[in-house]
């Protein structure tokens, strides 16, 4: 098996609380995981469960608390953010942002927003920038007379091609994808993840991908870490964890899929992240199968089949619940990966 191109170890980050003292919200509690080199990873879960932190702590955008980040050999936790930014290290890791309207300086024209990260961290001049933008533009289709325009004269797609291309200027290894066409059209969304998913192979990158469409993850990536209130709590192959659920919330997740049957609808009331109890698990109080034992011993994420992990007591007992039949068409990658969609969260 290939070395992992990322790496994260017991990673922590918490923040103060306004007007209490002493206390702490748990936005990114004990988090390990690991992305292979052109492995795509799918990183999903309801809004606030800590996916936007954890992100921005992989992209060095945000230091951590506590934990290692070792890229490519490299432990990165220990850089400061503030420092990352002007490191070579940076054109490794690269992110695709969820608005592309956001994220464009609006006084830069397509080509200047391209060529930025090529003089910044490529230390490319002149006729070198200029050959790279074309080059990259013609990667993600964006014609070449779009180049001098500013976001304002772009359409939703092709804003989003610009984004995508300044990601891939500096060519990086791992490519971090924050819900990437959640501000497009519908119908512009499709074309974007088709895009973007030639570019992984053709390009061999390693892909972090976040999202709340869950028919769009199955499709697109080879694992999926699901994760809830800070923590993962289950972490397989897309197809594993699509079909066979360990989890409960996970079952409840892959529950709410357009047609697939009752919906498992959680109740109860969520658990504070703002200095949870470690003793617990944070699912408990909503979890149907909840027991005593839940609220005196939090579980492990540990190995429930080939692959497969999951934190849950009761998972070496289930076997898995069957979400797909393995005839169920919906099981199957399709062309359009927003046809039978399913999202969660808003």
């Amino acid at each position: 098996m290939a070395e992992p191109l990322l790496q994260v170890e017991r990673l922590v980050k918490t923040f103060p609380v306004a007007g209490r003292r002493g206390a702490r919200l748990h936005a990114v509690d004990d988090v390990s995981l690991t992305i292979a080199p052109g492995e795509s990873l799918g990183l999903v879960g309801e809004s606030g469960c800590g996916k936007s932190t954890l992100v921005r702590l992989l992209a060095r955008l945000l230091d951590p608390s506590e934990g290692r980040i070792v890229f490519d050999g490299q432990d990165l936790a220990g850089i400061p953010a503030t420092a990352f930014a002007g490191r070579p290290e940076r054109a490794r890791i690269q992110m695709v942002f969820q608005d592309p309207t956001d994220s464009l300086n609006p006084r830069f024209t397509a080509r200047d927003t391209i060529a930025e990260p090529l003089k910044l961290l490529a230390r490319l001049q002149d006729a070198a920038v200029e050959a790279r933008v074309q080059e990259v533009a013609h990667q993600v289709g964006l014609p070449a007379e779009l180049l001098s325009r500013f976001p304002h004269q772009l359409s939703g797609g092709q804003k989003a091609r610009v984004g995508i291309a300044r990601a891939l200027a500096v060519q990086p290894r791992l490519l971090i994808l924050d819900e990437p066409t959640a501000a497009l059209d519908v119908s512009v969304q499709a074309v974007v993840l088709q895009l973007l998913d030639r570019l992984r192979r053709e390009l061999d990158l390693a892909v972090l991908f976040v999202s709340h469409d869950l028919n769009v993850v199955r499709l697109l990536t080879d694992r999926v870490a699901v994760m809830y209130l800070g923590k993962l709590v289950e972490v397989g192959p897309s197809e594993s964890v699509f079909r066979a659920p360990r989890h409960p919330y996970t079952q409840a997740l892959v529950s709410a899929i357009p047609g697939q049957g009752p919906r498992i609808k959680l109740s109860g009331e969520v658990t504070s992240p703002i200095d949870p109890p470690a003793h617990a698990c944070r699912f408990h109080g909503r979890c149907p199968r909840g027991e005593d034992r839940c609220a005196r011993e939090a579980p492990l994420l540990v190995p429930r089949g080939a692959a497969h992990a999951a934190a849950c007591h009761f998972a070496l007992q289930d076997p898995g619940w069957p979400i797909l039949a393995p005839d169920d068409p919906r099981g199957t990658a399709t062309a359009d990966p927003v046809a039978g969609r399913a999202s969660f969260g808003a």
